[in-house]
Parts: C-alpha cells; sequence; structure tokens
C-alpha cells in the first residue's frame, strides 16, 4: 500500500489539507491559464468579435463538461474511501472501471459536441457576427473530448490517492505547451479562432498522457493495467450512483451560467467580450475555493473510509472558513485592479466597463459563493451528493431563471445578470443553514448539519 505520507487519515488536520490543497491550486491556476491565454490571444490578434466568440462557447462548453468532470469526481470519492478502508481488491475494480467509464464519456461528449453545437449557440441568441466563429470553436474543442475527459479521470484516481503534485507537473508542462502553439498557430499562422481550440486541445491531451504513464507506471495498488480495463456493472452503478449528481450539480451551474449568456448576448459583442474577459479572471480568483474544496472532499471521502468523525469534524471547519477568507480578500484585490486586468484581454473602453460593472457587484459576496462550494465538497466526500445538488438545482438554476425572467417583463437591463449572481449565492448559503435547522435531509446527517450550522455562525467544535 502507498506510504502514509500519502494518507490524509493520520497527522496534522491543517497541515495534510494545506499540503495537498497547494499544489491542487497551482495546477487549477495552470488549467485556467488554458482559456486565459487562449481569451488573450484571440482578443489582442483576432479582435472583439472572436474575443465574444470564444466566451459564448465557454459557458456552453462548462456545462457539457461539467457534467462528465462530476462523474469523475464520484469516482474519485470511491476510490479514496476504499484506500482510507485499505480494501485492496476494491481499489482496482473501481480504477478500471473508472478509466472506462472514461473512455464512453469521451466519445459520447465528441458526437454530442459535433452535432449539436450551432442549434445551442442559436438557442443562445449568440449574434449572427460571432455565430460561425463560436461554432468552429466548440466543435474543435469537443472533437478533442479524450484529452481533457482522460485527464479528469486520471487526475481523480491520483488525487484520490493522495497525490497533488504529479498532475501539476503535468499541467505546468501542458500549460507551456498551450501557450507555444496559441501563439504559433494564431500569432505567427494567423489561424482563427479554431486555432485557439485546437492549441487547448492538444495540450490537454499531453496531460492525459503524462498522467496515464504515471498510472500504469506505479506500484500501488491504484495502478492502471491495460488489460484489465473493463466496465464492471456492479461498479458502475456504484459511480454512477455517486458522480451522477455532482454531474448534475456542474451542469446545473452550467445550464443557468448558459441562460444567463443568451440575456448577455442580446446586448452585443460589447457586453460578450467585456464581461467574458471578466469571467476568465474571475476564475483565477475562485481557485482558492476549487482547491480547498477538492482537497476536502478527498480528505472527507479517505477519513470517513477510515472512520475519523473528529478529523472530518476539524478539516470542514478550517477547510470552509480558510476557502471563504481567501476567496473575498482575493475579490478585494480583483475589484481594485479589474480595469486594467480586462483592459488586457481588449483596451476597448466599451468593453472594459462592461466587465468591470459586472465586478462590483459580485465581489461582496464572494465568501458566500465559497461557503456553498465547502459545503457541497463536505458532502460529496462523505457519499451524499445528491444533497447538495438539490441546493443547487433550486439556487442556482430554477431561481436564477425565475429572476431572469420576472425582472424581464419588468425592464431590460443588463443589471440583471449582475446582480443574479449574489442574490443565489445568498440563497444557496441559507438553504444549508435552514436544511441543518430543519433536518428535511435525513436523520443520520447529524454531524454534517451540525458542522454547517456551526460555521455558518462562527462558533467552536467542541460541542458537537
Amino acid at each position: 500500500m502507498q506510504g502514509a505520507e500519502r494518507l490524509l487519515t493520520s497527522g496534522s488536520v491543517k497541515q495534510k489539507i494545506v499540503r495537498f490543497a497547494i499544489p491542487i491550486f497551482w495546477g487549477n491556476l495552470f488549467q485556467q491559464l488554458y482559456n486565459a491565454v487562449d481569451s488573450l490571444i484571440v482578443g489582442n490578434y483576432l479582435g472583439s468579435n472572436a474575443l465574444a466568440a470564444v466566451s459564448s462557447s465557454g459557458n456552453l462548453i462548462f456545462m457539457v463538461v461539467g457534467f462528465f468532470v462530476g462523474i469523475a469526481s464520484g469516482a474519485g470519492v470511491i476510490i479514496g474511501r476504499y484506500i482510507g478502508a485499505r480494501d485492496k481488491e476494491s481499489i482496482e475494480t473501481a480504477v478500471h472501471t473508472t478509466v472506462a467509464v472514461g473512455l464512453v464519456c469521451s466519445f459520447l461528449m465528441t458526437a454530442l459536441g459535433m452535432l449539436f453545437a450551432e442549434m445551442v449557440l442559436r438557442l443562445m441568441n449568440t449574434p449572427d457576427e460571432v455565430l460561425a466563429d463560436s461554432v468552429v470553436y466548440f466543435r474543435i474543442y469537443f472533437a478533442g473530448s479524450l484529452g481533457f475527459v482522460m485527464y479528469n479521470v486520471f487526475m481523480g484516481i491520483l488525487q484520490a490517492a493522495g497525490d497533488s503534485k504529479h498532475p501539476l507537473y503535468y499541467l505546468i508542462f501542458s500549460s507551456v505547451v498551450n501557450v507555444g502553439l496559441d501563439l504559433l498557430f494564431i500569432a505567427m499562422f494567423h489561424m482563427g479562432v479554431g486555432a485557439a481550440a485546437l492549441a487547448t486541445v492538444l495540450s490537454q491531451l499531453f496531460s492525459a498522457i503524462l498522467c496515464f504513464i504515471r498510472l500504469i507506471r506505479s506500484k500501488e495498488e491504484y495502478r492502471i493495467i491495460p488489460s484489465k480495463v473493463c466496465l464492471d456493472m456492479e461498479m458502475v452503478e456504484y459511480i454512477v450512483a455517486q458522480g451522477l449528481p455532482s454531474g448534475l450539480q456542474n451542469s446545473i451551474m452550467g445550464f443557468s451560467n448558459v441562460v444567463i449568456q443568451a440575456y448577455i448576448n442580446v446586448y452585443g459583442a460589447m457586453a460578450m467580450a467585456g464581461i467574458g474577459s471578466y469571467v476568465k479572471i474571475e476564475g483565477f480568483i475562485f481557485l482558492p475555493i476549487t482547491s480547498f474544496t477538492m482537497a476536502l472532499t478527498t480528505f472527507v471521502s479517505q477519513n470517513y473510509g477510515a472512520k475519523n468523525p473528529e478529523r472530518i469534524r476539524e478539516g470542514t471547519r478550517f477547510g470552509v472558513l480558510t476557502a471563504m477568507i481567501m476567496a473575498e480578500t482575493m475579490g478585494i484585490l480583483l475589484l481594485i485592479f479589474a480595469k486594467p486586468l480586462i483592459g488586457l484581454f481588449d483596451n476597448t473602453p466599451e468593453v472594459i466597463g462592461y466587465g468591470y460593472d459586472r465586478c462590483r457587484f459580485v465581489v461582496p459576496f464572494f465568501c458566500l459563493c465559497a461557503y456553498t462550494h465547502g459545503m457541497a465538497a463536505v458532502l460529496r466526500g462523505l457519499g451524499k451528493p445528491a444533497k447538495a445538488m438539490m441546493v443547487f438545482l433550486f439556487c442556482w438554476c430554477v431561481m436564477r431563471v425565475i429572476i431572469l425572467a420576472v425582472t424581464g417583463l419588468f425592464v431590460q437591463t443588463i443589471l440583471t445578470t449582475y446582480f443574479v449572481y449574489p442574490i443565489t449565492w445568498v440563497l444557496s448559503s441559507g438553504a444549508f443553514f435552514l436544511a441543518l435547522s430543519n433536518n428535511k435531509f435525513g436523520e443520520n446527517d447529524g454531524i454534517v448539519w451540525i458542522l454547517l450550522k456551526i460555521i455558518w455562525l462562527g462558533g467552536s467544535l467542541n460541542g458537537a
């Protein structure tokens, strides 16, 4: 079995989470660079319409990709639990079934993306002047589904085993490749928007290959033996049961963003470029949230398998509070430097104005977004992702659509697309608190819901 230094079931809770989260943070940072570099180079070399095309495709890509990433996340929780319990046979079955599921998902994503790209982009009210470029970007991106799906599968296996460093190394390498290919294809060869998608696809494929080599060469129980990759139907059902709610949760968030993007598209290419540029920058600000919540999920799943409830309590409090503080601190810095940062993508005053206006509305509420993601991560680690999914479904999908539709009956303004985010972050945070108070999510979840309320009120865990 792997060395104890990689297990999260012993040692200092804070040190284990931080050491595990830091490589995830850097990995997410470089992964975020994929999209940011695409937009920077596209905006500077191809103009505002091309930047709008990339931005318009981004939310739709996240909606589809997020579903399959959620399935991989659920598989990682299962593998982490088996590792915590030191169940060698189940680890092997789960790993090879996860790889097989990833291959199936890759082909499904390619088919769906190629077939429905134009239809969905038209439903999103994508302006005619950017539609053709959006379709090209979308189709090329999904033609390379194998690379980014399998990278997330392999990364999930490594992180479930407590290894967050090697995925980071591979992402650094592929990010450098991505930048080089972007400059080569667009700046030198002037190949257009599709080249940005092609550069991203190729670089993600490289990172997937490196992860795969690492896993087949490993001597641990989670290693991949290609001849054993197959669909164990009992394990598939287990993976789907754990991963489907997380996948739906990601798609729900993606769908709500697609709906909001459709409202933004009505205001033209400048609004699309400005808000799209801001969203790229905001993605970097949310990296601490993503890092700590991913670390929390693995931490909780391993300690749940090892039957360590006290460590789950301590880890949850530390991880969520840290993510909240970091998110709000970085949000304030974002507000200060938003205009010059947006200007890096497109220095058109109207583009900068749209992006900065969005920033002013959402930054004060970043801490609540962090809180919501943290609680969802704990539930995923405990094998209860459906409960978190229900909060996201109601607050981040249903309520956003209702707010946009109702306000649209009385006033037509882009401000609606700004304030819909903070309103629903407040609702989702309150939903966790009320769920605890009313205990509607199940009688056996006392530890989790006690934690929710204690973290919300800033109290002590000593009485939990």
